[in-house]
C-alpha cells in the first residue's frame, strides 16, 4: 500500500529538525511493508493556517495516490479541534488513514476515532495555554517599560530625521527611503520619545505641505 509521511517542525525553534520525526516514518513504513509515495515536511507553528506541504498531501489524498498518512503525533497535523475533524472527515471520504506512530491513533478503528478527539482537544488546550503565558508575558514586559516588537533600524532612523531637519515633507522621505509615510512619523515619535523632546525641539515644516510630493533636489532648505 501507497502512504504518505508528513512532518512538522516550528519555525521558531531553531533546533528542530524535521529527519527525527521522518526517521521513525520510514522506519514504521519499513517494518509495516508500506511503500512512502511521498514525504511532506512543513515548517510552521501548531496555529499556522498557511501549510503549503499539508495541502499538498490534501490534494494527493483527494487523488487517491495513497491509502495512508503517517505523522508522529496529531498536533505535527493540526491543534486546532475544528480543523482536525474536518481533516479527517475530508480523509475518511477520499478512503484515507491517518496513523500516529508515538500515540494510539489509527482513525480506521473505533478507539482511534475516540482518542484522536481526546488528544486533539488536549493539544488545543495546551496551545491556548501558551498563548495565555505568552500575552502575560507581553503585559508584564509593557507594564516595567520594556520596548516590544523588532529592534529599531537606528541607520533608517537617523536618516529620517536628517531628512526631517532639511525640511523634506513626509512624502518626499517616505519616496526617497522607501518606507510609507507611516513609518516615518512613527521613527520622528521615536526621536522624540528617546529624546525626550517635545514636538517643538524638531525643525518646523516650512515652505512645504504633507501632500507636496514635488520637493526637488535634496529638499528645501530652511529660512534664513
Amino acid at each position: 500500500m501507497n502512504i504518505a509521511l508528513y512532518a512538522r517542525v516550528s519555525r521558531a525553534d531553531k533546533d528542530q529538525r524535521p529527519e527525527n520525526q521522518l526517521l521513525k516514518l520510514r522506519a514504521y513504513a519499513l517494518d509495516h511493508g508500506y511503500t512512502v509515495f511521498s514525504e511532506y515536511v512543513d515548517y510552521a507553528s501548531g496555529a499556522t493556517p498557511e501549510r503549503p506541504e499539508l495541502e499538498r498531501m490534501r490534494g494527493d489524498a483527494r487523488a487517491n495516490r495513497f491509502g495512508v498518512i503517517l505523522t508522529t503525533r496529531i498536533d505535527r497535523i493540526g491543534r486546532s479541534v475544528a480543523h482536525f475533524s474536518n481533516l479527517i472527515a475530508e480523509l475518511d471520504e477520499s478512503g484515507v488513514t491517518l496513523v500516529a506512530t508515538d500515540q494510539p491513533i489509527n482513525t480506521s478503528s473505533s478507539t482511534g476515532r475516540f482518542l484522536r478527539t481526546v488528544l486533539s482537544a488536549f493539544a488545543e488546550l495546551e496551545l491556548d495555554m501558551i498563548r495565555e503565558r505568552t500575552k502575560d508575558g507581553l503585559a508584564r514586559a509593557r507594564a516595567e517599560g520594556k520596548r516590544i516588537g523588532r529592534p529599531e533600524d537606528i541607520v533608517l532612523s537617523k536618516a529620517v530625521g536628517e531628512l526631517y531637519a532639511r525640511h523634506c515633507t513626509h512624502s518626499e522621505i517616505a519616496r526617497r527611503l522607501g518606507i510609507t509615510e507611516g513609518a516615518v512619523k512613527q521613527r520622528l515619535r521615536r526621536v522624540r520619545n528617546r529624546d525626550a523632546k517635545s514636538p517643538s525641539d524638531l525643525p518646523e515644516m516650512k515652505g512645504a505641505t504633507e501632500t507636496d510630493d514635488s520637493v526637488p533636489g535634496d529638499c528645501r532648505p530652511p529660512p534664513r
